[in-house]
């Protein structure tokens, strides 16, 4: 329901939606004023709209810290503190009911995206893109506040005040991973918005040099930080949360989110070509506008209501406007590049085979027939629902398994030889002389994994890949340092970007492993202990109940076992929330390793608490898994690191004077 204001609303909601309107009206203006700007080359236009970015960031987060006092306040005249927040909450919980339901996190999106856009206004350069990539943030910005502050606005007032509210959705109160995946998943996805105005304005312009790409590689880099650290910490989450030992399940909005990591990462390896080599303007035009895209079809999914999952809001009146969002982005970034096509065609020679742009090349296509894929299973069922009209339609993961386990290898072999070969073409001696270092490593590993006891292909192949990066890595590591001389810390002063990268992959050889082992080699089983009772052994562990107990507190219970593994305690529980009825929510107690984690939940209690039923799994190198994406995001930010130039470095032959 469309209501703009209300006299009747409380201060804080008046006030938050007086500041919403403000925004809107702002957005307004700087959109008009950006593309008079663009058009005219108006400088003083222009930079107008620079300034009613400003505006537009103070307002907006005026009207999120007024809607954080209103749920810290508990004012429950405001109807998204009242069906959102309780009184009972603790104060964490109370602060991520901000994002926790639809229109709260609409305006978390929008307000970080006004933040992203206020940077990038301090950092334009005054050159012809500066307004058309105001424009293009404008554009977005005209959506997603127009969307907070009409149909989905946090501030509709009630007119019947409830002395407590119904309190927040009990899956996001159950971690406090909550208070981190959302924030870090939208600062990825709202992130990718700036690399996207940058590409319109280029295709606007018709300026599509080298320079745009150099300008958002760190826009996009950052914008991919977050995204990787996003998506597994909601991986964490699930692994946390919902008592089943998994960590990724193909879930529809899983998927949502890896989509644009998988079409950003290929975006962040061809702009290099670009920048090298002058090639690949069509890929990286098309790339961003995908991924960015992409972002808003994971919005659309996770808040219209169509896919079934946990990490779902409900159905609600702002699917159909994203939908338009989505399908206005899209119209408008192929027809721009359809536009400009003869100015996006490469003027060199393509790519060769053998060589570093050849290697890029074919791990991008690897990474999009990837989205492809995944956007396929992911959108199945919602296209045979509007086909056939039925809802019993799902996409198992061994549809996803099917193809991402041959693609992820496949990636992995690029990965290892890519920054090995020259740019333009590797000549068939020179290739052998890098590539046998490496295969012999991945050869020899596979064939220890083998007699270690290794017998799934994909975890020998996953393992031999593995060897075949790091010893490359290794090798352009130390040519480097021969290279430079000195220490480590000085290479990483001098070239941060190239061994940032190396790092970055490190962190996802690691992440493979943990990912290929805790697959492939999980242990999972159940079983019944009695209070008392002699330990029982089960998988590698030996169990034993010490007791059960109930704790109540104003917003639920918990039902606790009291469980001994090997002679230590931990305590495994099974959460019900006032708002969740009867539906249990567990909380697994999990013993972190290096080598593996030990992972138990309990599923049933008896009557007095005699007896609990547990869930007992065993899965191999999970932890390298969260450690992997640390050095990913390290990786990463030190990419960011300006680069220092070496000292000089002038010898004795050098400058002593030259005779013939």
């Amino acid at each position: 329901m469309l209501n703009l204001i209300s006299f009747d609303a409380s201060p804080l909601g008046a006030l938050g939606q007086l500041s919403l309107l403000a925004a809107l009206a702002f957005t307004l203006g700087g959109t008009w004023l950006a593309v008079v700007g663009g058009v005219k080359a108006d400088a003083r236009a222009t930079e107008a709209a620079r300034r009613a970015v400003w505006a537009v960031f103070a307002l907006v987060s005026l009207s999120i810290l007024t809607l954080m006092a209103a749920l810290l306040g508990d004012d429950f005249s405001v109807r998204y503190v009242a069906e959102h927040s309780m009184r009972a909450s603790p104060t964490w919980i109370k602060v991520t009911s901000l994002w926790g339901a639809l229109e709260g996190s609409i305006l978390l999106w929008a307000w970080m995206l006004a933040g992203y856009a206020f940077i990038l206004s301090l950092t334009l350069r005054r050159d012809a893109l500066r307004p058309w990539a105001l424009a293009a943030m404008y554009a977005s910005l005209l959506f997603f506040v127009g969307i907070c502050a009409t149909v989905a606005s946090p501030f509709t007032p009630l007119a019947q005040i409830p002395a407590d509210g119904r309190g927040p959705n009990p899956a996001l109160q159950n971690h406090w991973m909550m208070a981190v995946h959302p924030v870090l998943l939208y600062l990825g996805f709202v992130g990718l918005a700036v690399p996207f105005a940058y590409a319109v304005a280029a295709l606007v312009t018709g300026r599509l040099s080298d320079h745009w790409v150099v300008v958002t590689r760190r826009w996009t880099l950052t914008a991919w930080a977050f995204l990787t650290a996003a998506i597994v910490a909601g991986g964490w989450w699930s692994y946390e949360t919902l008592g089943w030992g998994g960590y990724w399940a193909w879930d529809p909005v899983e998927n949502a989110s890896f989509i644009p990591w998988l079409l950003a990462t290929a975006f962040l390896h061809s702009i290099q070509i670009q920048e090298r080599r002058g090639l690949m303007r069509s890929w990286n035009v098309w790339l961003i506008v995908l991924a960015y895209a992409s972002t808003v079809l994971g919005t659309f999914l996770n808040r219209s209501g169509i896919v079934q999952s946990v990490h779902a809001f409900a159905g609600g009146p702002v699917g159909p406007v994203f939908l338009g969002f989505l399908a206005f982005l899209l119209v408008a970034g192929i027809g721009l590049a359809a536009w400009r096509a003869p100015h996006l065609r490469d003027e060199g020679e393509p790519p060769a085979a053998l060589s570093r742009e050849g290697a890029f090349l074919a791990g991008n296509w690897l990474f999009l027939v990837f989205a492809v894929m995944v956007l396929v299973g992911t959108l199945f069922p919602t296209i045979v629902e509007a086909v056939q009209g039925r809802r019993d339609t799902s996409v198992g993961p061994a549809f996803y398994n099917a193809f991402a386990i041959p693609l992820g290898l496949g990636l992995l072999l690029m990965m290892g030889v890519g920054p090995l070969l020259p740019w333009r073409r590797a000549e068939g001696q020179g290739l052998w002389r890098a590539l046998w270092p490496l295969l012999l490593a991945g050869a020899g590993a596979a064939v220890i994994a083998y007699a270690l006891g290794i017998r799934g292909v994909g975890v020998l192949a996953t393992v031999g890949l593995s060897a075949y990066n790091l010893v490359g890595l290794g090798l352009l590591t130390g040519r480097a340092l021969r290279q430079r001389g000195g220490g480590m810390v000085g290479l990483l002063r001098e070239q941060p970007r190239r061994h940032g990268a190396y790092l970055a992959h490190v962190g996802l050889v690691v992440m493979a492993l943990g990912i290929a082992f805790s697959s492939a080699y999980r242990q999972d089983a159940q079983v019944t202990l009695n209070v008392g009772a002699a330990p029982v052994r089960l998988l590698n562990e030996t169990l034993a109940l010490e007791g059960t107990r109930e704790e109540r507190k104003p917003y639920g219970t918990s039902a606790i076992a009291r469980v001994r593994i090997d002679g230590r305690a931990y305590e495994t529980r099974m959460n019900t929330y006032i708002q969740g009825g009867d539906t249990p929510f567990p909380a697994p107690a999990v013993r972190y390793g290096l080598w593996g984690d030990t992972y138990l939940v309990v599923t049933a209690f008896g009557e007095e608490g005699r007896w609990a039923s547990v869930r007992l799994i065993e899965s191999p190198l999970v932890s390298w898994i969260w450690w992997g994406t640390l050095i990913v995001v390290l990786g990463a930010g030190l990419t960011l690191v300006p680069p220092r130039r070496a000292p000089a470095r002038v010898s004795a032959l050098q400058a002593a004077p030259a005779t013939d």
